[in-house]
């Protein structure tokens, strides 16, 4: 109950109040060196100061920290991890990422970059939707830390008794020991680095029991002349226990090929069993006499294409064992099996190996070709309300289930959504967003950053010219798909195009869906009616939509991270930014993915 009574300062508000007045915390201090000298710990070592994430304000403990980053920067650091449920990592993340945002003077909840220090201090604000920006630190680069000998990273959880924590004391400690010396371990680049950091990742997910995988034996850790962490140990451990996430990730992806529902999925889609078919069965010129790798073969339909069309070698890569052994008896059946190993009289064309690809050459001798079929290209383009869940609960039986409707889009905008958009429901004309020539291209280049502007729909007259509506439409978010391109530049008798895009009979791929955040109004021919309300609402449409997409390969093997940036535009010139959303996508879960990594 609030009470009008004067109240005693707790000593942590005194602390901050000195603090910040500059009066008398120095003179109170002023042996802060005896002090330190006086209370070494165990290990030698002096104690720090703790280093307000801020400023250059210092404390003595993390208590009074908080307290001043809650009075005074209105950072609440433990109603921010109560409210969001972060662990020891999560809480370990938000404090280094919120010291790399204020080191580059933006920041921590809206990433507004300021011009100065001083300006991010008064900019400082109360978050209100924690969960939307939590995907921002949620990266394992924040496992490194931005200050060097950081003493808040080892002791904010010092006074979390009886609360649920999957790791002891020991292990927190070893961890920061670990992270502490990362900067002096032997590490030969810095992709090795980042797959090191990566390793902690999987800790989350398995708790204390990996990490004492990680600390391992005192003989094989630690070096027993000094006692310190050995690197080549330590490395070792990371890198196994990584080696050991990816190879879970590999066995869960390909093991989800081998169900014949999905290949009876692929071989019923007409339009990819069509595109396929055409570039390899009617371009003899292309596949006469050739070596052909199919990677990721499942039944090894397109390898015996391409062995009926006269290829001299047919080497069908499968990395599921099953699906492996299910094509060998089928190309086997069929009488095109490749064997010369032993007494076998198998005279054919077409061989099986199960494995990744990137092992190919530990299986199999292979004289280095080119691939020289495809160009494939991502667009996109706004769709409208009818591409969104809500028209079907509005309405069910004769009942209003909208409520239904509206919290599934809010979920839609933190997660991809692979669903079919009909042609009808876009809202705006498609752009090329990224296109990819698979004959050049290199790994890297998969990652991209691309910026597009999406315009309503013209509308086309009966003289077949066009011309801008004044009418007001909602874009709910923007839709992605794929088209692959069998070109003239190689298949030279007949060219064929897979596409995957709303405009064309659905494929097993579909399309994929990002929601915004919220509904921005479009109307290209229409003047903002009151210049003093934001853009993209229906008194002040915009004229047009611009968007920065990033889609890379995410740390987690076999996942990508999606970002897009939007901002609004009127007629006059005005323009609205909305917060950057996050997407993470599991590999298979996105109309985009089976290119982005076949790609590589």
């Amino acid at each position: 109950m609030a009470s009008n009574e004067p109240t005693e300062l707790s000593k942590a508000e005194k602390s901050v109040i000195e603090q910040e007045s500059g009066s008398d915390f120095e003179e109170e201090n002023e042996d802060w060196d005896d002090w330190g000298e006086d209370d070494d710990n165990e290990d030698g070592e002096s104690d720090k100061p703790f280093v307000c994430l801020f400023s250059d304000s210092q404390f003595s403990s993390c208590c009074e920290l908080f307290e001043h980053c809650r009075l005074i920067h209105k950072f609440d650091f433990d109603v921010i991890r109560k409210e969001l449920g972060l662990d020891f990592y999560g809480s370990f993340k938000l404090i280094n990422y919120v010291r790399s945002q204020v080191a580059e003077n933006r920041c921590w909840s809206c990433g507004l970059a300021c011009q100065s220090h001083q300006d991010l201090q008064n900019h400082l604000h109360e978050t209100v939707k924690l969960k939307d920006i939590k995907p921002l630190w949620d990266d394992e680069k924040y496992l490194k830390p931005v200050m060097q000998d950081d003493p808040l990273l080892y002791s904010f959880n010092d006074d979390e008794e009886g609360e649920d924590n999957h790791m002891t004391p020991d292990d927190q400690e070893e961890l920061v020991k670990y992270l502490r010396n990362i900067d002096e371990m032997c590490i030969e680049d810095t992709d090795t680095l980042k797959k090191s950091a990566h390793g902690y990742g999987f800790f989350e997910q398995n708790g204390a029991k990996e990490m004492e995988m990680l600390n391992g034996d005192s003989e094989e850790l630690v070096d027993s002349s000094d006692g310190k962490p050995s690197d080549k140990h330590s490395k070792a451990s990371i890198m196994n226990l990584l080696d050991k996430d990816i190879k879970k990730a590999n066995e869960n992806y390909f093991g989800a090929y081998s169900s014949y529902g999905i290949h009876r999925e692929m071989i019923s889609d007409k339009v990819r069993m069509n595109a396929y078919s055409q570039a390899i069965l009617k371009n003899p010129s292309l596949m006469t006499g050739a070596v052909v790798m199919d990677v990721g073969c499942g039944t090894g339909i397109l390898s015996l294409f391409a062995a009926k069309t006269g290829a001299s070698r047919v080497i069908a890569i499968e990395a599921s064992e099953k699906m492996a052994s299910v094509a060998t008896q089928i190309a086997k059946e069929n009488g095109l099996w490749r064997c010369t190993e032993g007494n076998n009289q198998y005279t054919g064309v077409m061989e099986v190996v199960q494995g990744m690809v990137e092992e190919i050459d530990k299986s199999i001798q292979i004289e280095p070709h080119s691939v020289d079929v495809l160009l494939t290209s991502i667009y996109a383009a706004g769709f409208g309300r009818g591409g969104t869940s809500i028209p079907f609960w509005e309405e069910v039986y004769g009942f209003n289930m909208s409520c239904v409707g509206k919290e599934l889009v809010q979920d839609a905008a933190k997660f991809p959504i692979v669903d079919v958009v009909d042609e009808k429901d876009l809202v705006t004309d498609a752009v090329l967003l990224q296109a990819f020539d698979l004959t050049t291209m290199k790994p890297d280049e998969v990652d991209f950053t691309a910026s597009i502007e999406l315009e309503p729909k013209s509308i086309r007259l009966a003289n077949n010219s066009t011309e801008l509506s004044s009418e007001t439409t909602w874009c709910y978010g923007v839709v992605l798909w794929f088209d692959t391109g069998f070109t003239p530049r190689f298949c030279k008798e007949t060219t064929s195009i897979l596409s995957t895009s709303p405009y064309t009979p659905k494929t097993h791929w579909s399309q994929t869906i990002f929601t915004f955040n919220e509904p921005i109004a479009m109307a290209p021919g229409k003047p903002c009616a009151d210049k003093s309300t934001a853009v993209g609402t229906d008194a002040c449409p915009a004229s047009r939509i611009h968007l920065r997409i990033s889609i890379a390969r995410a740390v987690e093997h076999r996942s990508i991270d999606i970002s897009i940036e939007t901002s609004g535009v009127d007629l006059d010139g005005r323009k609205r930014c909305w917060p950057v959303q996050m997407f993470q996508s599991i590999l298979g879960t996105t109309s985009v993915d089976p290119f982005l990594y076949d790609a590589t």
